[in-house]
Parts: structure tokens; sequence; C-alpha cells
């Protein structure tokens, strides 16, 4: 239970309620606050986190911001896509396109914040929720946490900077994670280098009352205050970890095609559960997505989010998008059709011309 029914949460000043904020003591204190919709962000919201992260910035009274979700599902479920889709279906385009320019404003800030920027990522956070959480200098996440990319189940790309991480993650656990949008536990999120350590889920508070006493508490100091020994959060091994060699022997190199056979002829059924996995996915999506995550490898976080800038009228424009949101979640048939049979049907081409090459 959140012992912060004494603070006043109100809305930035000019902003919808979609996101609300607290000073508490010298914590500037950001809550996600749409909890039906796993706190999904919508446009009232990225621009309320722009302004008040912006204000807080400058403000001397804050020295630390911590961020976390309403309800009891997650941090974030990530953009809201479904509206972005019916911006593109109406004729709307830029609409979509101007919503990722000023996400990705927010998670360029988060990057570079000024002050110690604490991200509590418990539950879900998947998608935009990873941008305004993974970026950030304290991140801690549980056992409950489920962390995903999972944008190529929608025919789009993982974006807000998330490949910036998943390229430089142990072998081709990144890989794995980008091509196949599955989710991961909080200790693989760590592995991932997506999160800095592992706290149980019950120590909210904890943590709260260890940064009002020293808001520069590190990730490592607040998890040594906050886990019990034994308890749940420290008990969980990596998945990723314990399946590296067929991880690492299928998704190496720059073929979306030749990593699917090797995860099909591979005689770990784990890996062929990942084939069926990718397969499934929008060949477009996966294709790019390869691309896009080996040149994320030399990139900075600010030079990702701007590749992500550049893909995104690509995208817009494909109907993989429009289709994998309806698929997925408004008609919820789960029975996508993707303009491409399969990867096969993929050209080089058209890899390339989505990165204007």
């Amino acid at each position: 239970m959140r012992d912060d029914a004494s603070l006043t949460w109100q809305p930035a000043e000019g902003h919808g309620a979609g996101v609300v904020y607290a000073v508490d003591g010298p914590l500037g204190r950001v809550r996600l606050d749409r909890p039906r919709a796993i706190n999904a962000l919508d446009r009232p919201a990225v621009d309320s986190l722009l302004h008040q992260l912006r204000a807080w910035a400058d403000d001397d009274r804050i020295e630390a911001v911590v961020l976390d979700g309403a309800g009891e599902r997650g941090l974030c479920a990530g953009g809201d896509v479904r509206a972005l889709r019916e911006a593109i279906l109406a004729g709307r385009e830029q609409e979509a396109l101007d919503y990722w320019e000023a996400e990705y404003a927010v998670d360029a800030l988060v990057a570079t914040y000024p002050k110690p920027y604490v991200a509590w990522m418990d539950g879900i956070v998947m998608g935009g929720g990873v941008g305004i959480s993974a970026h950030g200098s304290v991140r801690l996440v549980t056992e409950r946490t489920q962390l995903a990319m999972p944008e190529v189940v929608i025919g789009f790309f993982p974006d807000v900077a998330g490949l910036h991480p998943l390229s430089r993650a142990p072998g081709e656990t990144g890989t794995h994670v980008a091509l196949t949008g599955a989710p991961v536990g909080g200790t693989d999120a760590v592995l991932l280098g997506m999160a800095d350590a592992l706290v149980p889920s019950q120590a909210e508070d904890e943590v709260l009352a260890a940064l009002r006493e020293d808001p520069t508490r590190d990730a490592q100091a607040l998890a040594a205050l906050a886990s019990a020994p034994g308890g749940t959060a420290t008990a969980q091994a990596s998945w990723l970890e314990q399946q590296r060699s067929w991880i690492d022997e299928c998704y190496v190199g720059d073929d979306a095609g030749e990593i699917l056979r090797r995860l099909r002829e591979h005689p770990e059924p784990a890996a062929q559960g990942a084939a069926e996995l990718v397969g499934s996915r929008s060949p477009h999506s996966v294709a790019v997505t390869l691309e896009a995550l080996r040149r994320a490898a030399s990139m900075t976080v600010e030079e990702v989010l701007a590749q992500d800038l550049r893909l995104g009228p690509v995208f817009a424009s494909h109907p993989d998008f429009a289709e994998g949101v309806r698929a997925q979640l408004v008609d919820k048939d789960r029975q996508p059709r993707w303009q491409h049979a399969s990867l096969a049907d993929v050209t080089r081409a058209e890899v390339l011309a989505a990165f204007g090459t």
C-alpha cells in the first residue's frame, strides 16, 4: 500500500489529468494516472510530462524526480497507438508524426536529465513506458515487472530509443527481445541494460523514504536498503542468460530470414518457440527492426531517437501498422494480414529505403 495519501496530487497547470504531480520533500513525484488504460501515453500526457519535467529541471526545490504509475497493473502499457491508427486512417498522418516527435523529446529529456531521475518500473512496462523509464538514472524493477518492446506485434518497430540498450545487451539477447516482442522479467531487464536493480514490489515506500533522506542514492544503495535477504525480488534467475547458447547462435548476423531459419531448425524447443513468434510478426517490421538495431549499436541515445523519428513516417504509411493495431487492439482477433507473406518476401532494397538509403 502506498503511503502517499497526504500528498497533494495535481495535473500540471494547463494540462490534462492523465499525469499528476506532487512535491514530496525534496522529491518531485510524477504519477501516470490512466490506470484503466494501464497508463498509456496519449498526446496530452506526453505534453504534460515535457512541460513539468522541464520546469522541475530548473526548480531548486526539487532535488530528484520519481516516476511511478497508478493502479495495480503496471507503470505504462506504451503509447496510445489506437489513437495514432485512427488519425492515420482518417488522413491525419501528421498527428502521428507530431506525437512521436513530442514523445521522443520527453525520452531525450529523461536521458539527459540534470537531476536524479528514479523510475519505479513495477508491473507492465512496455513501449513508450520504456522510453520514459529505462533512460533514467535510477531504474528499479520488481518481481512483478513485465518489460517488453512489443512493436513488431503491431507492424511497428521498437522506438523510444529502446534499441540503444538492446543493441548493447549481452550476446544476442537484445536481438531476441527486439525481434520477438516478448516480455521479460525484472532480472532480465537488468541483464538487458534497461534497469539497474531488482527490489521487492512492496518496497516502494521504503525506497521513497530513503530518497527523501538522500535524493542522490543510487539504485544499488536503494536495493540494499529495500531487499530483505531471500526475498522474492532477489530470487529470480535470468531466463535470457540461461538461454544464451541458442540465442547467441541463432540471432547473429544481419539477415532476418537466416535468423528465422536457424531458429526453426535448432533442436532446442525454446528456439523453435522463438521462431513461431518471429514468424508471426510483421515481416516488414522484423526486417527493418534488425537493421535499426544493428545501426543503433554505434549511436548515442539522441542519435537513436533521431533514427526513430526518420522511421516513423515509413511505418505510418505502411499498411502493416494499421493492420497490426487492428488485429491486436481493436478487433483483437490476433489474425493480422501482413503485406508480405514471409520474411523472404522483404527485399534488402525495401529495408534500406526505410532509412533513406
